[in-house]
């Protein structure tokens, strides 16, 4: 795809057939955006690429795209902030909108200039092994079951998800993860360490979490 120099990639989504119409009518693309703004369009939208690419949500100035999921119509949504806070709400409540469109509020930020949404995750809520993995820009980080989120509406502050100290740093990342996965995390000075997610164990939400890695001076975890 060409990209202007300003530009650069945000997310992926492998799709097997985009020929499948039964697939298209029942699959979803959500976005989320640095500014806390969510907006879902049918994946048939996107089933007729293009070598330049094609317009996927209008962007208010001073914002910026920062995941997009693919989606069935039944999943729920978690999005998480700098701020150690996260909201979980039912994917419905974001209703279908056209590619041009700018979305609605999903998570309601701080107003002081330094807060930002770090991610999102759409996850099934009948899966009883759903964990939601934290991670902060100093090295800490914790599983909380799925469970422990309060299912709200969209546009709210959200709870806590991690505790923040000037030892945490601000969260980073959030991912949602299973036993059977391994974690691979990278630090802006280019070391990176594996672990079994089986090796975390399931936290409160409103805990400071452990130690993931231990970063050198002047080191952080990217995002």
């Amino acid at each position: 795809i060409n990209l202007p120099k300003e530009d650069k990639v945000r997310a992926y989504i492998k799709i097997e057939d985009l020929e499948d119409q039964d697939f298209l009518k029942k699959h979803f693309i959500v976005l989320c955006t640095k500014n806390g703004i969510i907006k879902k369009s049918s994946l048939e939208d996107f089933s007729r690429p293009r070598s330049n690419g094609i317009i996927a949500i209008s962007i208010n100035e001073g914002d910026q795209l920062m995941d997009a999921r693919l989606t069935n119509g039944e999943s729920e949504i978690v999005i998480a902030n700098r701020k150690g806070r996260a909201i979980r709400f039912p994917e419905n409540k974001v209703r279908v909108m056209g590619r041009g469109a700018a979305g609605v509020r999903a998570i309601r930020l701080d107003e002081d200039g330094t807060d930002q949404v770090v991610g999102m995750v759409c996850v099934d809520p009948n899966d009883p092994q759903a964990t939601i993995l934290v991670v902060s820009d100093k090295g800490n980080g914790k599983r909380t079951d799925l469970s422990d989120y309060s299912v709200t509406n969209r546009g709210g502050k959200g709870v806590k998800t991690l505790k923040l100290s000037d030892k945490t740093g601000s969260l980073v990342a959030i991912k949602n993860v299973s036993e059977t996965q391994d974690l691979m995390i990278t630090t802006t000075q280019g070391v990176i360490i594996r672990m079994h997610v089986s090796d975390l164990r399931v936290m409160g939400r409103a805990t400071q979490g452990v130690r993931l890695i231990r970063l050198d001076e002047g080191d952080e975890i990217g995002d």
